[in-house]
């Protein structure tokens, strides 16, 4: 009988799972037209924390709520650009959205094309599923543990892309002399990216371009549905403070959560280094 609840409760779940990954991609697909409108013309602000923001930020993350709250009115809903400045959030939810409706927004309002709108599904505060748009290559990158890495809803061979690609990670510079130091071996034997974007440099990852990644400097919003991604091809994430996953709160100001995520030779070489 146990099993048989089990069962009926796991097919319950993933009928949840499902019209929420449907929606998700609905969404995402339909702020393309705006945010490719947008892209280098739209007029921006710096904020408090050095980072710059846009009209666009707070559009697409107020249209991509307003869509999923019409369905899943019970789910939990983040956004850096939506969430109020002085109010922590607390994630009761099974189901929570947490986009970064720009991610790459200093490239975006200069007109470099490497930036992307990022989704990510949590289902009890870690991410489940993840939708990534890569404005660069105008393509649709989504998948989930179990459930695939797609491009455009055609499944990515990573083995394939990796093979092909050079030996190069992506890194995200300022970074402090010391922690430099510790990472200059990696600068002497491997190519180096900085993308200027959090989420396609992880997303990178995931599809085999990039061989690893080390960021001290992202947030949470901007590796969500990034590391859906990568765990949809089995890439390891290993955060070097607490892991923000589960995710229980959200706040517009929260800390920086460093990582670095990789293939299996990569992330035995950077434990080393910062042992």
């Amino acid at each position: 009988m146990t099993k048989k609840i089990n069962r009926q409760a796991k097919a319950q779940l993933d009928v949840l799972l499902r019209h929420r990954i449907n929606a998700g991609r609905v969404v995402v697909r339909d702020q393309i037209a705006f945010f490719e409108r947008q892209f280098g013309q739209v007029v921006s602000e710096w904020k408090e924390d050095d980072t710059r923001v846009t009209f666009a930020d707070f559009a697409i993350s107020e249209k991509i709520f307003a869509e999923l709250r019409r369905d899943f009115s019970e789910d939990d809903y983040c956004s850096e650009e939506a969430c109020p400045l002085d109010e922590t959030l607390q994630l009761n939810a099974r189901f929570t959205w947490l986009v970064d409706p720009i991610d790459g927004t200093n490239n975006y309002a200069l007109g470099f094309s490497v930036c992307a709108i990022s989704l990510a599904l949590l289902l009890d505060g870690v991410p489940i599923y993840g939708f990534i748009y890569d404005h660069s290559s105008k393509s649709l990158l989504e998948g989930g543990p179990g459930r695939g890495l797609l491009c455009n809803q055609k499944k990515v061979n990573r083995n394939d892309t990796a093979a092909e690609a050079q030996t190069m990670i992506g890194l995200h510079f300022p970074i402090g002399a010391a922690r430099l130091k510790q990472l200059s071996p990696l600068l002497e034997t491997h190519r180096v990216r900085c993308l200027g974007s959090g989420a396609l440099t992880a997303t990178y990852v995931a599809t085999g371009y990039l061989t690893g990644v080390f960021d001290d400097r992202v947030k949470v919003w901007d590796i969500a549905a990034a590391h859906a991604l990568c765990a949809a091809v089995h890439i390891d994430f290993q955060f070097l403070v607490e892991n923000p996953f589960p995710l229980k709160t959200f706040h517009p100001h929260m800390e920086f959560c460093p990582y670095y995520a990789g293939t299996e030779s990569y992330m035995n070489e950077v434990a080393k280094l910062i042992d």
